[in-house]
């Protein structure tokens, strides 16, 4: 799994820095995150925070308990999704303008990038069908003990978007404002995004034929046991609707830098690239280990061994640990690099990157408790508990709003969505507390915490030291080149290569036993 992540995230970075110097991270760019955020959003609102939380422990129960091994379960089940899911795309498509009025305002000003976020977003809603279609089989081969396939068909998405983001670089070499783009430049973009997630959804098929798999459709869900996974959804949605509220108001504010600031990349494209940059650690490490780890730790509670879940998330945080912490500070550390690298060759121009590498520095040691939360959350889904992830989730998007607000409020324009970035990181270190101090109770009030600290306690201090030594190689070697790119690819080496190395002496010299967890570094 993890390999299939790691290949995934590779081209997904990739295809980001391709989609950056095709479109840029001014009004075009910003108008297709923008559009190509709304398929994600509603697919999560409408079924996928049930997919996701819910409908794993329900799978591992039916296969456990029902004569046919949950077979019929998971045919009703599929049908239902689907049923919603057509639904939706075809409610989502016709709504579309109102939708996109949620995230941007359209005024006179603003009406040429309201009126093309429009247009790309007609194309890429139906994407809302394939990500729930993916994520359906995904799951149900997760629940039948089949992780590698829903790691490795991302890469066939990157492909095609790779694909397309070359040839669109060929056919608009410098894409102007939004009243440039043509619609079979829109055709081009919307079809060839959502025939890149379709492909992804459509090869998990053959997969799921192979463990033995027939569906039918079934629509006879009355008295099935339905009714537990729909209870069960019904807090998993107002947990996805609060997250969609926060993400709305920060999109809203960011696209409002965008119209001040029309020329200086620090709006919402920088945002959406620089937290895609950030997550990524947590994407390929903690989300691999917990596909793994829910379907055990479900089985676990059913069977009412409280002290291997205790276990299982104790080990799960130590090991994701030992590469989320160094990373966190390597972020930190090497932001404004880490952008100029990336970005520089953005049809926007090398200077618009700069927004960009201050706003994955802000994020930066946010990382640490966005994995921790992550992974706790699952602790509570094992349970089938999805009513406390809900709380949790008012408090960190409540927090996040506030902060973002203040932002928007007080803040120079150019800082506004940099300050955004650090409150979206602080909303999580709030809301890992309150969710360690919930878990723990469920947990007959133990959760390994001072074995917990004690190892966290010796990450920070390693990673911390080494990227401090890091960030001052990196100011050597920049200053030694005067081309920029050539001088953050020089420091970025230097710089990474002796945080890397000196984090490990020092993790060996603290004795963090789960340095072992990592190849080639044990």
């Amino acid at each position: 799994m993890a390999a299939g992540s790691v290949v995934s995230r590779g081209t997904g970075m990739f295809r980001l820095t391709l989609q950056a110097a095709a479109l840029g991270t001014l009004a075009v760019g910003g108008a297709y995150n923008t559009a190509n955020t709304l398929p994600t959003s509603l697919y999560t609102l409408l079924i996928g925070g049930a997919l996701n939380s819910v409908l794993v422990p329900q799978l591992v129960r039916a296969r456990t308990e029902h004569a046919d091994g949950g077979q019929a379960h998971e045919q009703r089940l599929v049908t239902l999704v689907l049923s919603v899911l057509a639904v939706g795309t075809v409610v989502g498509v016709v709504l579309a303008p109102w939708i996109v009025g949620l995230y941007m305002p359209d005024t006179p000003d603003n009406h040429q990038v309201f009126e093309l976020t429009v247009a790309f977003a007609r194309f890429l809603l139906p994407q809302i069908f394939f990500y729930g279609l993916f994520f359906m089989l995904g799951q149900i081969l997760n629940a039948r003990g089949k992780f590698g396939a829903m790691m490795w068909t991302p890469v066939l998405n990157n492909i095609v978007l790779i694909t397309m983001f070359g040839l669109y670089r060929w056919l608009v070499p410098a894409p102007g404002d939004a009243a440039s783009v043509t619609p079979a430049e829109v055709r081009l973009l919307g079809i060839g995004t959502t025939i890149g997630i379709a492909l992804q959804a459509v090869c998990l098929i053959p997969y799921l034929a192979g463990t033995g798999f027939r569906w039918r459709p079934r629509f006879d869900w009355r008295g099935t046991g339905l009714g537990k996974s729909v209870a069960a959804a019904r807090w998993t949605l107002l947990f996805v609707l609060v997250n969609q509220v926060a993400l709305t108001v920060v999109t809203r504010y960011a696209n409002a830098v965008d119209a001040v600031l029309q020329k200086a990349g620090a709006g919402n494209s920088a945002y959406f690239f620089a937290q895609n940059i950030w997550m990524l650690p947590q994407g390929i490490i903690t989300v691999s280990l917990v596909t793994a780890m829910l379907p055990r730790m479900s089985r676990a509670v059913a069977e009412h061994r409280l002290g291997d879940v205790r276990e299982d998330l104790s080990r799960g945080l130590r090991v994701t640990g030992v590469a989320i912490v160094p990373a966190a500070f390597f972020f930190l550390a090497f932001g404004p690099q880490i952008a100029t690298v990336m970005f520089s060759y953005s049809s926007s121009g090398a200077a618009s990157a700069q927004p960009l590498g201050q706003m994955l520095q802000a994020f930066a040691l946010g990382l640490v408790p966005f994995s921790a939360q992550y992974l706790l959350l699952r602790g509570f889904y094992a349970f089938e508990d999805t009513r406390t992830p809900f709380w949790m989730a008012v408090w960190i998007s409540g927090l996040d709003i506030i902060l973002a607000t203040g932002c928007h409020l007080f803040l120079p324009p150019r800082w506004v969505v940099i300050g955004m970035a650090a409150a979206y990181a602080a909303s999580y270190a709030g809301g890992l507390l309150v969710t360690g101090l919930k878990l723990r109770r469920r947990l007959e009030g133990r959760l390994d915490g001072k074995r917990l600290v004690r190892t966290y306690g010796k990450l920070m201090a390693a990673a911390g030291a080494a990227s401090a030594v890091g960030w001052a190689v990196a100011r050597i070697c920049s200053g030694a080149v005067p081309a920029p790119v050539v001088g953050s690819v020089l420091a970025l080496a230097a710089g990474g290569v002796t945080m890397l190395v000196l984090f490990v002496l020092l993790a060996r010299l603290l004795r963090v036993s789960e340095l072992r967890s990592l190849p080639g570094l044990g």
